[in-house]
């Protein structure tokens, strides 16, 4: 069977894989999208599902407030005699680099739930991993983070024990490793033949990004660094990496590194990490915080790698190189299918797809309805795009540079403060959002929305549509250009709206406060004045398909 990287495409960073008997499991990062920590389940590591999620229960996971970027990092999935372990930071905040990052441990019997309320570990830092030796102890190893001007370390890895019985960490915090100059991240802790392995990402998330190897013959360390001749730096800065792309700025996948390990029943093994796919627009020289920095639409998202271990009992890419494979042949794996889902969501069912998030809150009876409409979803009209609490708003990951998405609505606002309609968004302060609302001399009308980091513009003013009739919005994304659609009434042929927008900035580097999600696409409503004016849509469509004739006008 062929692989074609990245395996989970769009928004999929951070991966955590584990193999239970014939089923692997891959928990990613969500950040600020509700549910928390999406699960995505193979049979043969190529076809890839959109399974569950660990937190769907509000009291178990409160985002209400966090910044973009902010919320569910870098979840780490483990399992260990019949129990499915998962450790996540909540991040509150990250202004000024101090910090704020609560680690959290659930539990269940079964991947699909129900999981355990979450139990508090510690606040060093972000990106816990929990490890289960084999003589049943288990511990937590986790990096800590430095606010301090200079920093004191450049990389910080310590380690604590966990006590399954007491549900908390124990006993002395150990440092495996301290670096003044290496910045290194997303530890997991592995073991064979009598070393333990510590493997960790390196350089930062962008692409520099990589991966390194180090091991002891204890636990508790001192742990050595893999180095080869293959491994060239350019910098102090830089780390012995297995894996990494910043020595190759054209390859198609970028910033590959934040690996975890599995083996198949056979033996071999296999690393997940994440990537990302350039557009070839760069942000200019003035930018905030990435200036040059070519743009990421699609976000960090998840590839494959096929892996061995040499004589000395180092681990490398198995293609003897630390460049990642774009595509490669897997063999000895039976090829899987899943039940593939239509392109169009006719919102037939009871709940929601599970390819659809919120923002920071779940979407409850407050926010919509599947049922007070048969075979249509029901928006109650909430807070405002900019807000970071009750936003009735669901969405789904841009997975292609090219798409279509389509939404039919029937919404009859009454007041400029009620809107609902199509979005591309990236987070609370950049999107596109075609919208229908109310002015008092056109009445109801169509316009879009546009901002960036904070700036926000109407450029295409308002256009005056006729009332009681079905509205068709659709959007087409081609790369970096991105142009909108209307139709009023069922038969009516689709209108261009606007010129083409420059869709780029929608990406981790343009953005000035979240730089590790991805854009998104979805449908939302807003009613400023509080009483909760809905919108009802008849269905949600993300493809490629054949179009409405379309009329430039």
């Amino acid at each position: 069977m062929k692989i074609k990287n990245p395996i989970l495409r769009g928004f999929h960073p951070d991966p955590s894989i584990i193999r239970v008997d014939d089923d692997y499991y891959i928990a990613t990062s969500t950040f600020e999208w509700w549910p928390g920590i999406r699960i995505s389940h193979s049979k043969d590591l190529v076809n890839w599902e959109t399974l569950t999620y660990v937190l769907q229960k509000e009291e178990v996971l409160d985002l209400k407030g966090v910044g973009a970027s902010q919320g569910i990092w870098a979840p780490c999935l483990t399992y260990d005699k019949g129990t499915f372990y998962v450790v996540f930071t909540i991040v509150r905040s990250f202004y000024c680099n101090m910090y704020d990052t609560q680690n959290f441990l659930v539990t269940a019997d079964d991947i699909l739930g129900p999981w355990s309320k979450p139990i508090m570990l510690n606040n060093f830092g972000f990106d816990p991993s929990l490890f289960h030796d084999d003589d049943g102890r288990k511990y937590m190893v986790s990096m800590v983070t430095d606010h301090r001007i200079p920093k004191k370390y450049a990389g910080r890895i310590i380690l604590q024990e966990y006590d399954a019985d007491q549900q908390r960490v124990i006993g002395p915090v150990k440092e495996l490793y301290v670096g003044d100059k290496i910045f290194l991240e997303g530890p997991h802790i592995y073991k064979r033949n009598g070393w333990y392995y510590l493997f960790s990402a390196d350089t930062g998330t962008g692409e520099l990004h990589g991966q390194t190897i180090q091991r002891s013959r204890d636990i508790w360390g001192p742990y050595e660094m893999y180095r080869d001749a293959f491994m060239y730096r350019t910098s102090d800065s830089e780390a012995y990496s297995i894996l990494t792309t910043r020595h190759h700025p054209d390859y198609p996948i970028q910033k590959a590194g934040h690996a975890s390990l599995v083996e198949t029943k056979e033996g071999e093994v296999y690393a997940v990490h994440l990537c990302g796919r350039p557009l070839k627009n760069r942000n200019p020289s003035d930018c905030v915080r990435f200036p040059g920095s070519r743009r990421y639409t699609l976000g960090r998202e998840t590839a494959i790698q096929k892996m061995r271990w040499t004589t000395e009992d180092w681990l490398i890419l198995d293609n003897g190189t630390n460049l990642p494979d774009a595509e490669m042949e897997i063999e000895g794996l039976t090829p899987w299918k899943f039940a593939v889902k239509p392109d169009k969501d006719d919102f037939d069912s009871a709940s929601l797809d599970v390819e659809y998030q919120s923002l920071r809150v779940p979407m409850t009876e407050y926010h919509l309805s599947l049922t007070e409409r048969p075979g249509w979803l029901r928006l109650y009209g909430r807070e405002g795009l900019a807000s970071k609490f009750h936003q009735s708003l669901i969405a789904r990951r841009w997975t292609e540079f090219e798409f279509t998405a389509e939404t039919c609505m029937e919404f009859e606002p009454e007041v400029f403060k009620q809107m609902a309609g199509l979005i591309c968004m990236y987070d609370t302060d950049n999107y596109l959002y075609l919208h229908c609302s109310h002015d008092e001399n056109l009445g109801k009308c169509i316009s879009i929305l546009r901002a960036e980091n904070k700036q926000y513009s109407y450029p295409v003013g308002y256009r005056s549509v006729e009332c009681g009739k079905k509205l068709y919005f659709r959007v087409v994304v081609d790369h970096d250009r991105m142009q909108f659609y209307y139709a009023v009434g069922r038969d009516a042929d689709y209108t261009k709206i606007g010129e083409e927008f420059d869709c780029s900035y929608l990406s981790d580097e343009a953005c000035d406060e979240g730089w590790f999600t991805g854009a998104m696409v979805g449908i939302c409503c807003q009613d400023l004045t509080g009483f909760g004016k809905y919108a009802d849509f008849d269905y949600f469509e993300y493809g490629v398909k054949e179009s409405k004739s379309i009329s430039d006008q």
